[in-house]
């Protein structure tokens, strides 16, 4: 009995250092526009921090201790983690490692989740090739129209794109000609079905076609033309008034 309390002890210890947050513990959702900056809260007030650490798909995020730094990603306030000009390949589920001494100067740790989701709003033009950089972290990809509430899959990683005016290449989603019918609301899923990203796909407004946009040469014909009737205007007044002038100077003189 207590040899497998012993062994449950040392597997939960193992669990804690490794990395892998304990059961139970709260995963915070954040969540940030393309372009934009996001900050991860770590809600810890001891002062007395040794270090941070921050994974991400078992990969260590470099974190600069500063603002100042070059880096995207820097440590601000105690222990908030600031990513800076956010990416779609920035979507997904972090760990963040708290190092700190307690009042016996021993090193503890404190974990936080995070899963950041990130979206972003553009409008095509109808006929239009778009691409949409979304695959990199990708298992699937859903699509709701306007005119629908339900979801439907247009491509997947195990199966790639479910119609011939979609095409995956590099790590984007890229729809051939944009239709009215591409319009509306994309969401991209982790293997857990979490949401990485969403992006609103809106038509652009087609009644500029067929507009005339000037140009600098039509801005400068237009002022050569206004100088010329305003030169007219005057001759033409000029010699009205002399007219009337010479009518009425016999008039006058009697």
């Amino acid at each position: 009995m207590f040899r497998c309390l012993n062994l449950l002890l040392l597997l939960f210890c193992f669990i804690y250092q490794s990395g892998t947050p304990p059961v139970g513990t709260r995963t915070i959702p954040v969540s940030g526009k393309k372009g934009e900056n996001i900050t991860l809260p770590c809600e810890f007030e001891v002062k007395k921090i040794s270090d941070i650490s921050l994974y991400s798909r078992s990969k260590n995020i470099p974190v600069c201790p500063t603002e100042e730094c070059s880096g995207r990603v820097f440590k601000q306030r105690n222990c908030d983690v600031v990513f800076r000009d956010l990416s779609f390949s920035d979507a997904g589920k972090y760990i963040m490692k708290v190092y700190y001494n307690n009042d016996q100067t021993e090193l503890k740790q404190q974990i936080r989740t995070y899963q950041l989701h990130i979206h972003d709003e553009i409008s095509v033009k109808t006929g239009e090739e778009h691409k949409l950089d979304v695959l990199s972290n990708a298992n699937q990809v859903v699509h709701c129209t306007k005119n629908r509430t339900s979801w439907r899959e247009v491509w997947s990683r195990s199966s790639g794109a479910q119609s011939d005016l979609l095409t995956d290449t590099d790590g984007s989603l890229t729809i051939k000609e944009f239709t009215a019918n591409d319009a509306g609301t994309y969401r991209v899923l982790d293997h857990e079905g979490e949401i990485l990203i969403t992006v609103t796909v809106t038509e652009s407004d087609t009644e500029s076609k067929g507009k005339h946009y000037n140009t600098d040469d039509d801005e400068t014909d237009n002022t050569r033309q206004h100088i010329v009737w305003f030169w007219v205007t005057i001759v033409g007044l000029t010699i009205v008034l002399l007219v009337l002038a010479w009518i009425m100077l016999p008039v006058i003189k009697k």
